[in-house]
C-alpha cells in the first residue's frame, strides 16, 4: 500500500575537479529535490520506537526484505496515532521525506500511522501456510524422531528468558548429566529472525549437536510473527538435526511448529520431551531385570524337570549295562589292534633286514672287502682304462683298509699269478692294480 511522486533531478552545472561544489550546495540541492518528493503511503514492522519530549523516534523495517527507515512523529500527530503502537507492531503510515542539511541523515516525517489490519495479516500468513504445505513441508512423513538420549541438546532462546531458565532447570532435574549448547538470539523484534535463522545454522553444522530447540515464552500473536518468517521456516524444514519447536502459545500457532519434528506446548514441555526421566528409567530397568529373572528361573525349573521325567524311565533307570557291553567291545577292539600291530612291526623287522643284506651287497664297502681296490688319478675320478694312465701318473689305490698312493709304469699285458685268486665278480668301478707301481 504506497502511493509515489517522481520528480526529476534539477539540472544544474555539473561540479568539476576546478569548479567543485561544496558541501552546503550539494546538501541544498538534495534536500530541495527530497522536498519535492511529497508523501507516501508505507506499510512496515516497527523495530524501534522511543519518545523524547513528547516526539517520537523509531525505525520501520519491510516485512518481505532487508530494508529499513528512520521516522519522526511529533508530538502533534502522536496524540492522533493509536496510544499501543509501539516495538513489534505492524503499521501503515503516510510520511514525508526530510532531509536534515546539517547532520546529512534522511528521515522520514509521519503524518499518520495506524495498524495494519488483523485480516490482512492472517491473510498473508494463511498464504504462506498453503504454500509450505503444497511443498510438502508439513507431511509427517517427514517429522524425524527424537534421540532417545541426546548427547547434547542446542537450545536457541533469548538471553536470561524464563524460557532459558524452564528448558535448562527441567532437563536438568530429568537427567543431571544432559549437555547444552546455547545460543542466544532476540526472540521478537526486526533482528530475531535473522539471528535465529543463523543460530538453526550453526548448531545444526555441530556433529555434537544431537537436537535443537528452539524456544520462546509465549506472547501476543504480532510478537511471534517472527517464527512464521519464511526464511526462518524454510531454514527449519531444511535442518538435518532433529528440531523441536516450544513457542508455547496455543491459539496462534507460529508456522515453525508446523515445520518443527516436534511441537511442544511450552518450554518444560519441551526439556520434559527431549531427555528421559532418569528415576524412571531406573525404575523400568529394574523392572526389566526383575523379569528376566524371572523368565530364566522358570526356564531353568522347566529343563529340571524334563530331565528328572528322562531319569525316570525304565531304560534310563539302570544304565550300567550300557557301559559294561561298551567295555567288553572296547576290550575285543583292543586285544585285535595289539595282534594287528605286532604283525604289522614283524613284517616290518623281516622287510629291514632284507633291504639291510641288499645294501650290504651293494655296497662298495663290500666290494673292497673282497680284496679289490679303487684306482683314482689325482683328481679323484676313477680310472677306467689303462690308456687314462700313462707312464708316470700318479694314481691312489682305494683299498677296504685304508688308501695308498702309486705310480703307472703305463699299459702292460702282464697279470700277476695271483689276480687269478681274486673273486671272479668285480663291481663295475673296482677292478684289481694294474700297471702300477706303490
Amino acid at each position: 500500500m504506497s502511493e509515489t511522486r517522481s520528480v526529476s533531478m534539477p539540472a544544474a552545472d555539473a561540479p568539476t575537479v576546478d569548479a567543485p561544489w561544496p558541501v552546503s550546495v550539494l546538501s541544498g540541492k538534495i534536500k530541495g529535490w527530497i522536498d519535492r518528493l511529497g508523501t507516501a503511503w508505507v506499510e512496515g514492522e516497527i523495530t524501534q520506537w522511543g519518545g523524547s519530549g513528547g516526539n517520537v523516534y523509531g525505525k520501520l523495517k519491510d516485512l518481505d526484505v532487508d530494508a529499513t527507515i528512520s521516522f519522526t512523529v511529533w508530538s502533534s500527530v502522536r496524540a492522533k496515532i493509536p496510544a499501543d503502537l509501539g516495538q513489534g507492531a505492524r503499521v501503515v503510515a503516510l510520511v514525508k521525506p526530510n532531509y536534515w542539511v546539517k547532520g546529512g541523515t534522511l528521515t522520514m516525517q509521519v503524518l499518520e500511522m495506524r495498524h495494519v489490519g488483523l485480516g490482512d495479516l492472517l491473510e498473508r500468513l494463511e498464504r504462506l501456510r498453503q504454500t509450505l504445505r503444497a511443498e510438502g513441508l508439513f507431511d509427517a512423513d517427514r517429522k524425524r524422531r527424537l534421540p532417545f538420549l541426546p548427547g547434547c541438546i542446542g537450545l536457541i532462546t533469548g538471553k536470561d528468558s524464563d524460557a532459558e531458565k524452564d528448558v535448562l532447570r527441567n532437563a536438568q532435574l530429568r537427567w543431571p548429566s544432559v549437555r547444552f549448547r546455547v545460543v542466544h538470539t532476540a526472540v521478537q523484534g526486526d533482528r530475531a529472525a535473522g539471528e535465529v535463522t543463523r543460530a538453526i545454522g550453526v548448531l545444526d553444522e555441530d556433529p555434537e549437536v544431537d537436537v535443537i530447540v528452539i524456544a520462546r515464552g509465549g506472547g501476543d500473536f504480532q510478537n511471534l510473527l517472527v517464527f512464521s518468517d519464511e526464511k526462518l521456516v524454510r531454514t527449519a524444514a531444511a535442518c538435518r538435526t532433529p528440531l523441536v519447536s516450544a513457542i508455547g502459545h496455543e491459539a496462534d500457532r507460529p508456522l515453525l511448529d508446523d515445520v518443527a519434528d516436534l511441537r511442544a506446548s511450552t518450554p518444560t514441555d519441551a526439556a520434559k520431551r527431549v531427555v528421559p526421566d532418569v528415576s524412571e528409567e531406573l525404575s523400568r530397568v529394574q523392572q526389566a531385570r526383575a523379569r528376566i529373572g524371572m523368565r530364566l528361573t522358570s526356564q531353568v525349573r522347566g529343563e529340571i524337570d524334563r530331565i528328572e521325567q528322562l531319569r525316570s524311565r525304565p531304560v534310563l533307570a539302570s544304565t550300567a549295562w550300557i557301559v559294561d557291553s561298551r567295555a567288553e567291545e572296547l576290550g575285543r577292539y583292543i586285544a585285535r589292534s595289539a595282534e594287528l600291530a605286532g604283525r604289522v612291526v614283524e613284517r616290518g623287522m623281516q622287510q629291514t633286514s632284507e633291504l639291510s643284506r641288499q645294501l650290504r651287497t651293494l655296497s662298495p664297502q663290500h666290494v673292497l672287502d673282497r680284496g679289490y681296490a679303487i684306482v683314482q688319478t689325482a683328481d679323484g675320478s676313477a680310472l677306467r682304462a689303462p690308456e687314462d694312465a700313462p707312464d708316470g701318473t700318479g694314481l691312489v689305490l682305494r683299498l677296504a683298509a685304508g688308501a695308498l698312493g702309486a705310480t703307472s709304469t703305463g699299459p702292460t699285458d702282464d697279470i700277476p699269478s695271483s689276480a687269478a685268486r681274486l673273486p671272479a665278480s668285480p663291481a663295475p668301478d673296482a677292478r684289481p692294480a694294474s700297471g702300477a707301481e706303490s
